[in-house]
């Protein structure tokens, strides 16, 4: 079980003034102590349920640079970009970028978006659903493409390119994995088994539910359902003195039981650093071999 450590909030008691620090010693830390990947929110506004648009959030793919600068082993990711607030050459080009820059660290975390407020706020395009999946998809083909040998044109129903050129190539190979968070059973799930190296799946869903439907779409699509990564939504809390870190090891070890290979998620008192630093010593060491 690989774990990941996900910072969706910004409200640090240092304020904006040390923030970029403050985000640099947390990420050494997860770099240090054994998370495998780290990400951010492609989200322009905080969401409601961490304070709303009045507390503090930063632009992603900015801050996945800073990070890649920061670190020299984690994976970086957006968990996940909002298809529809970034044209798809542009993603494919920002992605790769990130990629070469890190070394081969990075991981397209993808969705089709659902925040409407921060996209009329910021006059973002947010179309209605059907047609965020459809372009969804269409991105998907476009960074795919971006991503191998050709640098055709590019004719869809909603994006056009007319010269899919994508110089320097990507350092993952075949190329960075594409996950693509959500659970939806008819058209998410369905999306991972066509094109996907990863699903992200939420704790308060029937997960073995959402495993078997995902393998039902693996076998209409000819995909083998074992290449693809399980990964689920965890939120780390260690307690004042790491007394719950069993309890999560053994939460983890179910998670493991079902075929989910990472947990990720937030941990809670992030910017005083210790929480990571128990999770190195208490948890880490017993999972890695789940």
């Amino acid at each position: 079980m690989k774990l990941g450590l996900h910072v969706p909030n910004f409200t640090w008691p240092g304020g904006a003034a040390s923030l970029g620090s403050d985000l640099a010693r947390i990420a050494r830390t997860a770099d240090d102590v054994g998370f495998e990947r780290m990400s951010v929110m492609d989200h322009v506004f905080q969401m409601v349920r961490l304070g709303g648009p009045a507390k503090e959030m930063m632009e992603s793919t900015t801050t996945l640079g800073f990070l890649a600068g920061k670190t020299t082993r984690i994976r970086l990711l957006a968990l996940v970009h909002g298809v529809v607030y970034r044209e798809p050459g542009l993603l494919a080009k920002s992605l790769t970028t990130l990629d070469v820059l890190s070394g081969g660290r990075a991981i397209l975390g993808i969705g089709a978006a659902w925040y409407e407020e921060e996209a009329l706020g910021l006059g973002l395009d947010f179309p209605p659903l059907k047609e965020r999946f459809e372009r969804l998809e269409e991105a998907l083909k476009i960074c795919l493409q971006m991503w191998g040998d050709s640098d055709a044109p590019f004719d869809g129903r909603h994006y056009q390119l007319a010269r899919t050129l994508n110089l320097p190539k990507a350092v993952s190979s075949p190329h960075p994995p594409i996950l693509i968070g959500g659970s939806g059973e008819k058209k998410t799930l369905r999306l991972v088994a066509r094109y996907a190296q990863a699903c992200n799946l939420f704790p308060g869903d029937d997960l073995q539910h959402k495993l078997d439907v995902l393998r039902e779409h693996c076998e209409n699509e000819g995909r083998d359902y074992d290449e693809i990564e399980k990964t689920v939504l965890f939120n780390f809390d260690t307690g004042v003195d790491g007394e719950h870190c069993g309890e999560m090891v053994d939460r983890l070890g179910k998670f493991a039981e079902m075929g989910f290979s990472v947990a990720h998620g937030s941990v809670v008192g992030v910017s005083e650093i210790s929480p990571l630093e128990r999770i190195g010593d208490l948890v880490v060491p017993q999972v890695d071999a789940l």
